[in-house]
């Protein structure tokens, strides 16, 4: 899998979501460790997605959650490691923690799918555009048709980070892959995971939703949960000062524990 690394110290994987690539993370990321030493962090590109490929024998979510437990071995070994998630990369990373409880140290959710997998199955508010600056009506569609902050600002951040690993998916493959995209194990059938944990939803987020997110607490007692207005499926970007300051109370209560 092709990744990029920065900074020393406690590993961190950051997983992206369905269609992006590492960019994803590392856009919204990396403004926060930068504050915060002590820290390596990982960022992958999913198969399929970005640089990393998805032969012929990669053909479901299954094989995904397998590749990147194949990472860790690689790169993180037995070593205990945060684990940050983002959609389609929460469900992802709440699966790596089923299969890693030990090692696992933390948590951290944003925009994650929640208990409904299928898109037609989710609990999700309407598209709406909250707050809108002038001039921006004829911007990319697929920003505007999940921009709920739709500003010069959260555009610039789209096209740095989002559209770059849209653009560079390979398609047939995330076809083949989505065919078989819920997990045969479902991420919550083993023990509650008791290490400090994050919970980051939009209040309109049409994608993911908030909804079905709420039942996961009972899987995660140490979690916080925030449901974040003027925020859709970009949050990271749209809410950045909650999103990083929320982001770095949850680093602290990992490192006092």
């Amino acid at each position: 899998m092709y990744f990029v690394e920065r900074g020393a110290g406690v590993d961190v994987l950051a997983v992206h979501g369905w269609t992006p690539d590492h960019r994803l993370m590392l856009g919204c990321l990396e403004p926060v460790f930068e504050r915060v030493p002590g820290y390596r962090r990982l960022y992958p590109d999913l198969p399929g997605m970005g640089r990393t490929p998805a032969p012929p024998g990669v053909d479901s979510s299954d094989d995904v959650l397998a590749a990147l437990d194949r990472f860790v071995d690689e790169r993180i070994g037995s070593a205990p490691f945060l684990l940050i998630g983002e959609s389609y990369g929460g469900y992802m990373a709440r699966a790596l923690a089923r299969l890693r409880p030990s090692q696992v140290l933390g948590l951290a959710l944003i925009c994650p799918i929640g208990t409904a997998v299928e898109h037609a199955e989710r609990t999700v508010p309407a598209h709406v555009t909250l707050r809108a600056e002038p001039g921006l009506e004829s911007a990319d569609p697929d920003f505007l048709e999940m921009a709920v902050v739709r500003t010069a600002a959260t555009l610039e951040h789209y096209r740095a980070d989002v559209q770059p690993g849209v653009e560079a998916a390979d398609l047939g493959a995330m076809a083949r892959i989505r065919q078989r995209w819920v997990l045969s194990t479902p991420p919550e059938s083993g023990p509650p995971f008791e290490r400090p944990s994050l919970i980051l939803t939009g209040r309109q987020d049409s994608s993911t939703g908030f909804a079905d997110q709420y039942p996961l607490l009972e899987h995660y007692p140490r979690a916080t949960f925030a449901v974040l207005d003027l925020a859709g499926h970009n949050l990271q970007f749209e809410q950045p000062v909650l999103f990083g300051a929320l982001l770095a109370e949850w680093l602290e209560r990992v490192g006092a524990v």
